[in-house]
């Protein structure tokens, strides 16, 4: 069952970590557009468009990436106070009720949008380059998807939480635990390695 988790995990961390390098592209193009325009006088007419489009799809790829993490913000001055099993259940609850129909209403609506966009082959309107921007809207029913498909393995883990009062391993968890072991078994401290093998059978990510 773990491993199943696991690679969901891996396909949003995997996707968090690819689109991650728009913030790159994305300052980049910033830094042209003031330098080429206050050193030069010559703005680009490209650059508003890049700018929203980068960062869109940064913003939205990165969700199912931060659910995986459990990144995502939440209050939790009163969640963290309880036991597992409670924080499971009212995360169970949660999910049923506002998260799964919010993003099958992201993907419903968002297919509905794309779909639009590529048969009218839209440009945008904010600049006079106008750059197709129905490759941009098809991120919205595609990363609706992936939250739905980390939705439920989270789901998952509030089930087994509550049957053991224990939160399962996330990804991170298990690939932070096996750095730490290799390093250990490579400096021969065996019995630091059996003392993290034990943890990483009852440490969770709450």
């Amino acid at each position: 069952m773990d491993r199943l988790l696991f690679i969901v995990d891996e396909i949003s961390t995997w996707v968090g970590k690819t689109f991650g390098w728009c913030i790159l592209i994305l300052t980049f193009t910033t830094s042209y557009e003031v330098f080429s325009r206050y050193m030069f006088g010559a703005p680009t007419d490209w650059a508003f468009d890049a700018s929203y489009i980068l960062y869109g799809t940064l913003f939205m790829m990165a969700g199912p990436y931060a659910l995986a993490r459990n990144g995502h913000v939440r209050g939790d001055f009163m969640y963290r106070a309880w036991e597992p099993r409670t924080q499971a259940k009212m995360d169970l609850l949660l999910f049923i009720l506002f998260f799964f129909p919010g993003m099958l209403a992201f993907v419903y609506s968002g297919f509905g949008f794309a779909k639009l966009s590529w048969i009218m082959h839209e440009r945008s309107s904010a600049s006079p380059n106008g750059p197709i921007i129905w490759p941009f809207k098809w991120l919205i029913p595609i990363v609706g998807v992936l939250m739905v498909m980390q939705g439920i393995v989270e789901c998952v883990r509030c089930v087994m939480c509550i049957r053991t009062n224990e939160w399962p391993q996330r990804l991170h968890d298990v690939e932070d635990l096996e750095k730490i072991m290799l390093k250990e078994a490579e400096e021969g401290k065996y019995q630091v390695v059996k003392d993290l093998e034990k943890l990483g059978q009852t440490k969770g990510s709450v």
